[in-house]
């Protein structure tokens, strides 16, 4: 395929099956009889007992190919992608780089059209219209946007953009993968869009720091891992940032939690509540904290602290802070701890982080039980009861000599929520967990569960069916709630 705005029609005829997808899996004969004749249907075979149903899938997914999935250039997207190898290296010539840097992608189309005409003409490469469109397009991606990963970023549905090497990228659609329409020149190729994306936020990426964290200018979150670590080439992972703000009421609406919940989380954000979201990787934690921040008081100074920004809160008054990673000569690096520690400084009402990975997670509870009500942070759990050994096994790694149970009674003191989320198999994300912390029983912390939800069954289509379920308990925070007004409501949620 090209680098170039057309697709080759993902959906069309001689489409490779989507990959990663979850789907109930049949066993031959199921699928067999999906389609039946038309002069006389078969009769109905019998159903077969759960346990061998359940090992004919098994048989199924362990025959199933393993092919590699690349995706070649073919037909209109071969033609242009040819001729845009025998225009590039004569356009470079025509043109200033340093004033072409200056110009707008609009502005370059214009300035370009007359000189690729002209090295058309030298080259007898006759076009047509949409021909002549497509090459502009991808000149204009190559010199100044990132080649043929412009086409997917443009695209809304695309949430997740995974590149490994120059042959093969995948991206996530309505939480499935696929392959992806489109290829890198070569290696040096990809490994130059690589360096644009992370100069542009003042990071490198070459042999001697082969890890990069950068975002793009929309916020979407970039990792960039480069040989020889990465045994195929450049890898380039990219989350998208939404470019329409996701609210609670929309989760809602998606059915990723239940009204009652929404209400629930609207008043613990409202109330000052401290918060933890635990989660998977891709799970939503992200997306599920920057809802949260829409119900922050707007005369509230909001700071937030990560390694690569890309939460985007809507309040007036938000200074956000980003980590700084050591020089050439290993110095001048700036920790999410040095930035907590020196927020602490700044007079913030509320203290959010975007995620805590170690020593850090100390200074945030610090921040929390010392007059910071409503601070915020996310972490890599799978249950809300193992966000709670993370936290404290965090502390425990860094240089802090604090005994155990001193550790577990400042969590139990901190944290007043853990909204744990997950990703299902069909690609469906949704709020399993909302637990209250309560204190401290011995040297265990306890918890009580206000919501939670129950699975049920797996439609034909491969979707998750549950229920969200209130656990009909008096919520511990209530007193807190009671502070904003808030206390009636949100008994009534949690009944």
């Amino acid at each position: 395929m090209n680098a170039f705005g057309k697709r080759n029609g993902i959906g069309g005829p001689g489409q490779r099956p989507a990959f990663g997808v979850a789907r109930p899996m049949q066993s031959p004969d199921a699928a067999a009889s999906a389609f039946p004749a038309e002069a006389a249907p078969p009769p109905p075979a019998p159903e077969p007992a759960p346990t061998g149903d359940a090992m004919a899938r098994l048989a199924s997914r362990q025959a199933g190919s393993g092919e590699a999935a690349s995706h070649k250039a073919e037909g209109f997207d071969a033609s242009v992608h040819k001729i845009k190898e025998q225009v590039l290296p004569r356009l470079l010539e025509r043109v200033d780089p340093e004033a072409a840097a200056t110009l707008t992608k609009d502005e370059l189309a214009e300035e370009f059209r007359p000189i690729i005409s002209e090295v058309l003409a030298e080259l007898k490469i006759n076009l047509n219209r949409r021909e002549q469109f497509a090459l502009e397009k991808v000149l204009v991606d190559e010199l100044l946007g990132y080649g043929p990963l412009e086409e997917l970023l443009a695209d809304p549905d695309v949430s997740d953009i995974m590149v490994n090497g120059p042959e093969q990228t995948f991206i996530e659609k309505k939480g499935k993968l696929q392959i992806a329409p489109i290829q890198f020149r070569d290696e040096q190729h990809l490994f130059q869009i690589a360096q644009r994306i992370v100069n542009k936020v003042g990071r490198r990426v070459d042999q001697t720091t082969p890890l990069a964290d950068a975002r793009l200018p929309d916020g979407s979150r970039v990792n960039v891992i480069v040989p020889p670590l990465s045994l195929r080439g450049t890898a380039i992972s990219i989350r998208k940032f939404s470019a329409k703000p996701i609210t609670l009421d929309m989760m809602a609406g998606f059915g990723s939690m239940s009204a009652k919940m929404a209400t629930a989380l609207k008043i613990a954000g409202a109330s000052r509540f401290n918060i933890v979201i635990s989660g998977g990787t891709g799970s939503g934690k992200t997306t599920m904290l920057n809802a949260l921040s829409k119900m922050i008081d707007p005369g509230e100074r909001v700071l937030t602290i990560e390694d690569a920004a890309e939460l985007r809160l809507q309040q007036p008054h938000w200074l956000p802070l980003e980590t700084r990673p050591p020089n050439l000569e290993g110095q001048g690096e700036v920790s999410i701890r040095d930035l907590v520690k020196n927020a602490l400084r700044m007079r913030p009402d509320r203290i959010i982080l975007g995620e805590i990975r170690g020593a850090e997670c100390f200074d945030m509870l610090s921040a929390m039980n010392t007059g910071h009500d409503g601070s915020m942070c996310t972490l890599h759990s799978n249950s809300p009861r193992e966000a709670l050994a993370r936290m404290e096994n965090m502390v425990m790694m860094s240089d802090i000599k604090v005994p155990k149970e001193a550790i577990s009674r400042q969590i139990a003191d901190s944290v007043d929520l853990i909204i744990q989320v997950k990703r299902l198999r069909d690609g469906s994300r949704r709020v399993t967990n909302i637990t209250e912390v309560i204190g401290m029983e011995g040297p265990v912390i306890v918890t009580q569960e206000l919501f939670k939800f129950e699975y049920l069954d797996e439609s034909a289509d491969g979707k998750i069916v549950g229920e969200y379920r209130s656990m009909g308990l008096r919520p511990y925070t209530l007193d807190k709630a009671k502070q904003y007004g808030f206390d009636q409501p949100f008994l009534e949620a949690c009944l």
